[in-house]
């Protein structure tokens, strides 16, 4: 049977440190899919559309990653997808305490869903996308901070056609 695993989150915009995550997952997982949620109360940087380009662009090297919008309750859409695993990265203790309160959340709801924590590398930890964020709408490349088949350009591309 394919161990399937999901990746939610808002990714606005994808950085290294999910890059990471998600490569390291591929040693667990035959394929995981990055949900991108739609979150309306957020205001979005980039658009669900260009957020999910952008993330297909990281992965056109692999066929056991697929990227795909949905919105609602995380544990209906692993149950659409038929997935039962959910993969969150940390990088801080806080993240654990947040991210340890959603799981366990999660798993009420369903009890088939485990979550897998994937320690971020140290030299990512810093990495958010809210940094990522911040230095580009202040005129900063931000090119380090992101896949490496992405860079500052793919994202003005974004940002202008919106």
């Amino acid at each position: 049977m394919e161990k399937i695993a999901v990746f939610p989150g808002s990714f606005d915009p994808f950085t290294i440190g999910h890059e990471e995550i998600v490569r390291r997952g591929l040693k667990l997982f035959d394929k995981i899919i990055i949900a991108v949620g739609l979150n309306p109360v957020k205001k979005e940087f980039l658009s669900t559309d260009c957020r999910i380009r952008l993330i297909k662009k990281a992965f056109e090297d692999t066929d056991r990653v697929s990227v795909e919008p949905y919105s609602g309750l995380t544990v209906d859409f692993c149950e659409r997808v038929n997935s039962h695993i959910i993969i969150r990265g940390l990088r801080t203790a806080a993240d654990f305490e947040y991210e340890r309160a959603v799981g366990q959340a999660n798993r009420a709801m369903d009890g088939r869903i485990e979550t897998v924590f994937i320690l971020t590398s140290t030299i990512h930890t810093f990495v958010s996308s809210t940094i990522v964020r911040n230095i580009y709408m202040n005129g900063g490349d931000v090119t380090k901070f992101l896949p490496e088949r992405l860079t500052t350009q793919d994202l003005r591309r974004c940002v202008e056609a919106q």
